[in-house]
């Protein structure tokens, strides 16, 4: 889903695009799997999670081998949304039928597997397309990353284990989703995910045009190297739940948004070393406040509880389009530094609407006591 963000500036100089109209080919995925998430936690209620996901994955891997070829930008951009609409089959059923087949107990760690499972891929496909680009074009890139997709899904599809919950007929989706909606825990949670992943969205999508010029000058694969950023983000969301057993869920987010913000002002510097420990830094803090969220929105639902973690992840791929290219506006305003603030604005808004939802239910640590 991620892999055109290594090779943004070579797309962008092929298709004859700016720096924000590039990161649609970001932003139409993430929007399609906003907008498919709640249909397909409906359909995975009526036929079962893991047949819901072996449709979703079998198609997206035919609409992502076909992609690459496309030569005109618009068609690009369409085809890419219809895969994001396909590939939210996968996105948002994934933690249900997580916690529909481990224990409870083990959930946290299952949920953070899962995670750290989606950012090692991601880094993968950002590091591949960039170097599989290099020595010819964007085109190449892509069709490397799903060849491998390709592959991966067809062993997701022999692999997948069927869940312990038959499937159920289905919630009627928009008293559940209202009931969601009702939830002010829910929706602190939805309003976190759109905040920070469209913050760290738009950090990756314009952090690589800034390194190809002055005073770094990297060539695209160089650059796409930042992505190993990621190996943070895999190992803090396999740990951080364990963080959360001496301190509250709440407290544990806010250090993670505080040591979000600390990493992006090392990226200003003029100094690489220190631009990549602020990314290491920013990269993990995220994945950690992330994994928390994931964890916490299931315990936070009430009625229609099947559809929350879909309404977490509608905010979380809303957040990655809407805010991910508003981060290109800023870019193109006033360079990497506009950004950067933007970004850091997000991340404290985020602080402050979690703080403020502890303080109305009792303070940090009772806010999510069991």
């Amino acid at each position: 889903m991620y892999s055109p963000q290594g090779i943004l500036p070579d797309l962008a100089q092929d298709f004859g695009v700016t720096a924000g109209e590039s990161s649609w080919a970001v932003g139409a995925a993430t929007i399609g799997v906003a907008l498919g998430v709640l249909p397909w936690a409906r359909l995975s209620d009526r036929i079962g999670r893991v047949r819901a996901m072996r449709i979703a994955m079998s198609a997206a891997m035919v609409v992502g081998l076909v992609t690459p070829f496309i030569p005109h930008f618009a068609w690009f951009v369409a085809a890419r949304f219809v895969e994001g609409l396909l590939l939210a089959g996968l996105a948002a059923i994934a933690v249900t039928a997580i916690a529909e087949t481990v224990h409870p107990r083990a959930l946290g760690t299952a949920v953070g597997t899962y995670i750290a499972g989606t950012t090692i891929g991601g880094l993968v496909g950002r590091i591949l397309a960039a170097t599989a680009a290099e020595p010819s074009d964007w085109r190449w890139g892509m069709g490397a990353v799903a060849l491998l997709a390709a592959a991966s899904t067809l062993v997701f599809l022999v692999r997948i284990p069927p869940t312990a919950v038959p499937p159920r007929g289905g919630l009627r989706i928009l008293p559940a989703t209202l009931a969601n909606l009702r939830t002010p825990g829910v929706m602190v949670l939805v309003a976190q995910a759109f905040l920070l992943m469209g913050g760290f969205v738009a950090s990756y999508n314009y952090l690589a045009f800034r390194l190809q010029h002055e005073p770094f000058g990297l060539s695209l694969a160089q650059a796409s190297w930042i992505f190993l950023a990621y190996l943070a983000g895999a190992a803090s969301s396999r740990w951080v739940w364990r963080a959360t057993r001496r301190i509250p869920p709440t407290g544990t987010l806010l250090g993670c948004a505080a040591i979000m913000v600390a990493g992006l002002a090392l990226t200003v510097a003029a100094w690489l070393p220190a631009v990549i420990l602020g990314l290491v830094l920013f990269t993990g803090a995220f994945f950690a406040a992330h994994t928390v969220a994931s964890g916490l929105i299931d315990r936070r639902a009430g009625a229609g509880r099947s559809l929350a973690p879909p309404l977490y992840n509608l905010g979380y791929y809303a957040g990655s389009s809407v805010l991910g290219w508003l981060g290109g506006v800023a870019f193109g305003a006033g360079g990497w530094w506009a950004t950067a603030g933007f970004v850091a604005s997000a991340t404290l808004l985020s602080a402050l609407i979690a703080w403020l939802y502890a303080r109305s239910r009792g303070g940090i640590a009772a806010v999510d006591a069991r």
